[in-house]
């Protein structure tokens, strides 16, 4: 039976997919504070009359790189007080404490993050190049990720199903021996050995004491401090940018690896050994960007509901809701060059679209009727000379889109920008299209419930004939009036807001090149020289080129 085990009825539960996403974290931590306070509100307004009253759980939260961090964040959130950024106050860079995904994700540890993460003083701690951006930053982040008030303490709050599950994907740079027997002629050639690489970081929130491996989830108590490290590691090996963040170290319980719900099968004749087991990762999404099937494995779990039940809105008791800062776009045809410059590119691109790809059931996946998914992306409506308007969507809508999501650190405005864009944004979705069809009223036992006694006008989408799943209350939707030093609603730079960058980036670079390698003193005197007069030059040069360009495609630069 598809719902044998959603004992209540009258509960649907939301899984929540959080996609990579560097600093348009900003973004999916704008979507998920609105998305916290319509669940708020709802609870608020649920004995009145004409309100909806199913209910609606989130029993699960997980995501790779920036959203993987922003799951365990929005956990840490739960059980003290969080004050909703509905729009900026005067100051529009003013900070604000009160709300930790804004705290987190707009205020960082500074406006000006760039200098920050220019600044060598990194590498000459110790000598160590360990990563071409300097990431000392993420570790006071990380601190407050997991950080929790035990004198605010308050219960969860009832959209959230107790014992929620939260998981970040990680690229395991060692991965896990695993091995296929073989027949084979010669006794010690009889197993085909192979490596995986993706790896996922599992919680389980709880205040209770959980004894033994817990199917591979790691109890996360935050009022108690049990595991807080673990999961503070955890979101910074899943936001671990290749080669341009610091890659992360992780330690966990073998217990915990072995029993894994996503890697046990592999494990099951090779697990590894007993005891503390570390691993040294990099960013998550370099695997698994979009991780939605891990989602509906748990989901799938949890209800018993088959491909068939969540593909159809009459029976469905669970979906899927991914947050994507960038959404992908249609594939373009290729260049057929053999230069090698044309086919390194395409073989790395390749590789990692391959990772990429999900293991699930591909018709299911591709049914435009699917009731099992819903997908949030950025779309914002631009002005156009004459009095016409165009809209924008996907990654050209942020200000933290470009230089692969980097640009949301040259500039606060650009995350104060997205944040409250992934608000406007999430406010029109769950009244226009986070939605069930008309006919689901009368046909599928939860909503038929919920909606029996409810004013349907009032919570009709103003987009087809549908209705909301998590019912908005808001009566008019307008994106805040922001007035930006640009003097308009979209946050630009000057040119002379990247040329001061050229001296931190001629430093990091030179003290880069300087400690890269075990030189001797000769060789070093030697690069010192060639730093100073050349190369650190004509690097430099090309990036603050590099970024100018990148500004101006997405309209941040005049």
């Amino acid at each position: 039976m598809a719902q044998k085990k959603n004992q209540d009825q009258q509960v649907f539960y939301v899984g929540l997919c959080m996609a990579g996403a560097v600093s348009a974290g900003a973004y999916t931590a704008g979507v998920m504070d609105y998305l916290l306070e319509a669940l708020t509100k709802w609870e608020q307004h649920r004995d009145e009359a004409g309100v909806p009253t199913h209910k609606v759980q989130i029993p699960v939260m997980g995501g790779a790189s920036a959203g993987g961090m922003t799951s365990i964040m929005a956990a840490s959130a739960l059980n003290n007080p969080i004050t909703p950024i509905d729009k900026p106050t005067a100051d529009i860079l003013a900070e604000h404490p009160e709300n930790k995904l804004y705290h987190s994700w707009v205020d960082l540890i500074q406006a000006d993050m760039f200098s920050k993460m220019l600044d060598p003083s990194d590498i000459k701690k110790d000598g160590k190049v360990i990563s071409a951006l300097n990431s000392d930053f993420i570790n006071d982040i990380a601190k407050r990720v997991v950080s929790a008030d035990a004198k605010t303490w308050q219960p969860l709050p009832p959209y959230i199903k107790p014992g929620i599950k939260l998981f970040t994907t990680l690229t395991n740079l060692e991965g896990y021996a695993y091995n296929v027997p073989f027949k084979a002629s010669s006794p010690d050639r009889t197993k085909y050995n192979m490596r995986i690489h993706n790896d996922y970081a599992c919680f389980e929130l709880t205040e209770k004491e959980i004894k033994g491996p817990n199917n591979g989830w790691m109890p996360l108590d935050l009022k108690n401090k049990i595991n807080i490290d673990v999961a503070a590691d955890a979101a910074m090996a899943t936001g671990a940018f290749p080669v341009g963040l610091q890659s992360r170290l992780l330690k966990r319980d073998a217990g915990y690896v072995n029993n894994n719900p996503w890697l046990k099968d592999y494990l099951t004749k090779t697990p590894v050994g007993d005891g503390a087991y570390q691993t040294l990762n990099v960013d998550g999404g370099m695997i698994n960007n979009e991780p939605f099937d891990k989602v509906r494995s748990v989901l799938d779990d949890l209800t018993g509901q088959s491909s068939e039940d969540y593909n159809n809105f009459n029976k469905f008791v669970s979906t899927v809701l991914m947050i994507e800062p960038f959404p992908t776009q249609p594939p373009k045809a290729i260049s057929l060059s053999r230069e090698l410059s044309n086919v390194i590119g395409l073989t790395l691109s390749s590789m990692i679209s391959q990772m990429r790809s999900k293991p699930v059931n591909i018709k299911d996946a591709m049914d435009v009727n699917c009731a099992g998914q819903y997908l949030i992306t950025p779309s914002r409506r631009v002005d156009m000379p004459g009095g016409k308007s165009t809209d924008l969507t996907g990654e050209l809508a942020i200000a933290c889109g470009a230089l692969s999501g980097f640009s949301g650190f040259l500039n606060k405005e650009f995350r104060v920008h997205d944040y409250f864009l992934g608000r406007h944004n999430c406010k029109i979705f769950l009244r226009d299209y986070f939605t069930v069809p008309a006919k689901t009223l009368d046909t599928n036992p939860i909503f038929k419930d919920g909606y029996a006694n409810a004013d349907k006008d009032r919570f009709k989408s103003h987009f087809d004939d549908s209705y909301q799943i998590i019912p908005v209350f808001e009566e008019e939707i307008k994106f805040p009036d922001i007035k930006f030093s640009s003097g308009t609603n979209w946050p630009t730079l000057k040119e002379k807001d990247i040329d001061r960058f050229e001296g931190p980036l001629k430093s990091r670079v030179q003290a880069i090149i300087l400690n890269v390698g075990d030189f001797n003193w000769l060789t070093k005197g030697l690069l010192w020289i060639g730093a100073k007069a050349v190369l650190n030059r004509m690097i430099s040069d090309k990036v603050i080129g590099a970024i100018k360009a990148e500004l101006k495609k997405w309209k941040l630069l005049p």
